[in-house]
């Protein structure tokens, strides 16, 4: 008996101690690189959203503010005609006010004013001058303040898109602050290490002899070799070069290369652009993705040129790396 008392006093003693030495909760394995890749991507593909978003309202003010000016400067010539016009009507209440209405019957009772059907047309003329007069200032005086009730919405506007600029823009540098945490513990780095290229002997992104760049003629090639150029900078959100750029940065930046205009959004590019099928898809055109929040030049041969992501630099790949969402030719 003593020694089953024995016994279990050792077994409890083991017990106690492996529940001492024991931790308390399961040790969490920390994620491997792969984890932290699917991570990454989807918050690349989150935070890229984000900034097209941004970039999105930033062409907004822009177009706001051109309107704006453009408002401000039909007011100024709207407010001398509205000064005119109402010093025209004040001079013909105060001639109205000192003749009241003995002119009139002395013009059509005087005899040396000639005939009287004479003298009621001339009445009649001066009455509807005056009343165009008038008219005139009333409908200046509606121009002007429908230009200006134009420009303090537009104004405000304006002020919203601002506001909701400068908070997008915190959300996407604390999502960058995450972003590139995850992709020190995953590759040692925040970003990737900046691609050395052979320089070539033309001045910019666009010279005809960039290096591996296809040969193709017009404002395509133009963009074609802009994008090339590019290869290995570094992406930039909001940016469009030269030193860096985000995804609608960079086909912006090489179509302005080629003398044509797009603005710095995605969604916004491809209603800037012409349909094309995958079949007709030709070098400089647009590929779009991922309902409309990446866009990506294609160069040919199946491949693309684009600003993939934070932390990572501009690079040619395989144009089915993500869903497609369409085709754009710029116009």
């Amino acid at each position: 008996m003593s020694s089953l008392r024995m016994l279990l006093r050792t077994l409890a003693v083991v017990g106690l101690s492996a529940a001492l030495i024991a931790p308390s909760a399961p040790v969490r394995a920390e994620p491997s690189v792969a984890e932290l890749t699917a991570r990454i991507e989807s918050s690349s593909a989150e935070l890229e959203r984000i900034v097209e978003s941004y970039n999105k309202l930033t062409e907004e003010i822009k177009t706001n503010q051109t309107a704006a000016a453009g408002l401000h400067a039909r007011i100024g010539p709207l407010e001398a005609q509205a000064a005119q016009s109402r010093a025209a009507v004040g001079e013909i209440a105060a001639t109205a006010y000192k003749t009241g209405g003995l002119r009139t019957a002395e013009a059509i009772l005087d005899p040396a004013g000639g005939s009287l059907v004479d003298r009621l047309g001339t009445l009649d003329q001066l009455t509807r001058h005056r009343q165009q007069q008038i008219d005139g200032y009333t409908a200046d005086q509606r121009a002007l303040l429908d230009q200006k009730a134009r420009l303090d919405a537009t104004l405000a506007k304006q002020a919203a898109q601002s506001r909701a600029v400068v908070k997008t823009k915190k959300r996407i540098e604390q999502d960058l602050a995450k972003l590139y945490e995850m992709r020190r513990a995953a590759y040692g780095r925040a970003t990737e290490a900046p691609v050395k290229k052979p320089k070539s002997s033309g001045s910019g992104s666009a010279s005809a002899d960039t290096p591996d760049a296809p040969a193709v003629s017009g404002s395509a090639g133009a963009a074609v070799r802009y994008a090339y150029g590019a290869i290995g900078k570094p992406y930039v959100w909001g940016a469009e070069g030269p030193n860096g750029y985000d995804c609608s940065g960079l086909t912006l930046a090489a179509w302005r290369a080629a003398g044509k205009r797009l603005p710095h959004n995605a969604a916004m590019q491809w209603n800037a652009t012409s349909r094309v099928s995958r079949s007709e898809l030709r070098p400089g055109d647009l590929v779009f993705y991922s309902g409309l929040g990446h866009v990506a030049l294609y160069v040919g041969s199946g491949q693309v040129i684009d600003a993939p992501s934070a932390g990572r630099n501009v690079l040619k790949r395989k144009m089915n790396m993500m869903s497609i969402a369409g085709y754009g030719r710029v116009r």
